[in-house]
């Protein structure tokens, strides 16, 4: 596939992930601190999310399973990742979270269960886009090409 292609592919793309809520302005001001310096800086920042998203994904669940359920942490858990997910950009994550941390100051286990598994659902959807997108970019650059901004 020509150099062109797959930057159209990847301009593409990254506009379905806006348009589909995955990202927002955010994920576009972290793209914009990436440099020649720092090839990598989005993918590792965003990895680092996800590593940290499995952490507190199991804490969160441990925690809503303990009787009494600690509201007060759980609800500590989501404010951590809402500012982690809003930080990377990823919309639908947060989303989430803001319904969560409702559930939680209403003490409501169920919702916040409900929640919990939205929470999995969409990292796991998110971080397979973007592992995607991180794809496309390598296979440019591999090509010889530079990675273009989205529009």
């Amino acid at each position: 596939m020509a150099v062109s292609q797959m930057q159209q592919r990847y301009i593409n793309f990254t506009n379905s992930l806006f348009q589909e809520g995955f990202v927002d302005e955010q994920f576009t001001q972290l793209q914009q601190l990436q440099d020649e310096s720092n090839p990598d800086f989005v993918a590792e920042v965003v990895f680092l999310f996800f590593e940290d998203s499995d952490k507190l994904l199991a804490d969160l669940s441990k925690t809503l399973n303990q009787e009494p359920v600690d509201f007060k942490r759980v609800d500590g858990c989501v404010h951590q990742f809402k500012g982690s997910s809003s930080s990377i950009g990823a919309r639908r994550v947060m989303n989430t979270c803001v319904t969560f941390r409702a559930f939680c100051q209403d003490k409501n286990r169920e919702g916040c269960l409900y929640c919990l598994q939205q929470m999995k659902q969409e990292c796991y959807l998110v971080k397979n886009k973007l592992e995607t997108l991180f794809q496309l970019e390598k296979q440019i650059v591999e090509a010889g090409g530079t990675v273009p901004m989205a529009e």
